[in-house]
């Protein structure tokens, strides 16, 4: 989750929304908050590539696909990598369902092995999964990841001898909002997270003191402005949307070098913030 990003995937908002009669149309239905705008979109989008490539990271681009809508711009939650391939979600998100599929025919042309799909009666989203080491993962039960998706996940891994603990998420505001387990926490170093603590799953608190993970948290009016989504380039290297100073300051008393970029068009509308906008394939500390 925090090694230095070294390749990742992203959509640009001109092939995800396509065109602003493409965005009329889907905005509401998709849960939206508000219309975005292309044009400022596709900057902030620009300038945010900008600062993972300035860290080093190769960027992919995901092209153009019908089966899509305004969220595949969100190009994190769809699949998960492991070492041995990509596993393809089937989203809980109904009207995402599309992405999984157009991931796996751009994986095909890039040649990156699928390690099996999480389908049928099973939903996953990615933005459920917080690898707290290289062999644990902790997995959101919420209104986007059922428990037939958990239990089809740990299958996948348990040959790679990784240990699922599922992670039950509350309510929040219903089978209609977005809450995933990212939601709630973003990791920044393998001992330092932000997190939001007011809703924080107790089991995963526990496990967060057992691991001697710091905890920095995000205070009640940056909560929806997206303070705890955090995009870590590298250990300690951090991307955050604009507007959430405290939490800026916190993480900076830790140590971190933050970065803010504006995602009033890129984030706000569809509430992803910046790890939800990538989709790393590779990150590692060595070389």
């Amino acid at each position: 989750m925090v090694a230095r990003l070294r390749r990742v995937i992203v959509k640009r908002p001109e092939d995800a929304f396509q065109s602003r009669d493409h965005i009329q149309k889907q905005w509401q239905e998709l849960g939206y908050t508000r219309e975005p705008d292309l044009p400022r979109a596709a900057a902030e989008h620009q300038q945010f590539v900008e600062l993972m490539t300035r860290a080093g990271a190769e960027v992919l681009y995901l092209p153009v696909d019908d089966r899509t809508g305004l969220d595949s711009l969100y190009t994190h939650d769809p699949l998960m990598l492991t070492d041995r391939g990509a596993i393809i979600f089937q989203t809980g998100k109904a009207a995402r369902r599309g992405e999984g599929p157009a991931f796996a025919d751009a994986f095909k042309t890039w040649g990156i092995p699928i390690l099996g799909t999480i389908n049928g009666p099973a939903t996953a989203e990615a933005g459920d999964m917080v690898w707290l080491d290289e062999d644990t993962l902790l997995v959101g039960r919420s209104f986007r990841t059922n428990a037939v998706g958990i239990e089809r996940l740990s299958e996948l891994l348990a040959p790679a001898g990784i240990t699922v603990i599922p992670i039950e998420l509350p309510y929040w505001n219903g089978p209609h909002d977005v809450l995933h387990l990212m939601s709630l926490i973003s990791l920044v170093d393998e001992d330092l997270a932000v997190v939001y603590r007011r809703i924080l799953p107790i089991p995963l608190f526990e496990l967060l003191t057992i691991y001697r993970v710091q905890l920095i948290d995000v205070p009640e009016e940056e909560y929806a402005t997206l303070g705890c989504n955090v995009l870590a380039l590298s250990p300690r290297n951090v991307v955050i949307m604009k507007g959430n100073p405290v939490t800026r300051s916190r993480l900076e008393a830790a140590g971190c070098t933050v970065t803010e970029f504006d995602g009033s068009e890129i984030c706000v509308p569809g509430s992803g913030g910046p790890t939800c906008l990538t989709r790393p394939l590779w990150r590692s500390d060595a070389g």
